[in-house]
């Protein structure tokens, strides 16, 4: 019965330390930049950080004004804008944003004053 335990343990080992090895052999793939960028998902807090930088940098937007949200690569637009024009083009921006999938403005409205 020793010499059967002894031979296990033995086999055992074996496998365990070539198993080791090969895993230390082993290099990961590596693969070109692009392609790495692009195979990542991008994700909706991306998605409303890209929305709101991009908002804020267009002068004929009132950015500030503007909360984004997103779920699920939809995008929400909510606040105040000085016309309907800003509110199109800020759903125009928002829609032009890779991973966006639908923008809902219907809570972006246009001030009084």
């Amino acid at each position: 019965m020793r010499k059967h335990a002894s031979i296990l343990a033995a086999t055992l080992a074996a496998v365990l330390s070539s198993t080791a090895a090969m895993a230390e052999n082993k290099t990961p793939e590596k693969k070109p930049a692009a392609e790495a960028a692009s195979s990542q998902p991008v994700n909706d807090t991306w998605i409303t950080t890209k929305v709101k930088s991009s908002l804020l940098a267009d002068e004929s937007v009132s950015g500030t004004k503007i909360d984004v949200d997103t779920v699920d690569g939809v995008v929400f637009l909510t606040g105040t804008a000085k016309n309907q024009a800003q509110v199109e083009h800020a759903k125009k921006i928002a829609a032009g944003i890779e991973g966006v999938g639908k923008v809902d403005a219907s809570k972006l409205v246009v001030s009084a004053n």
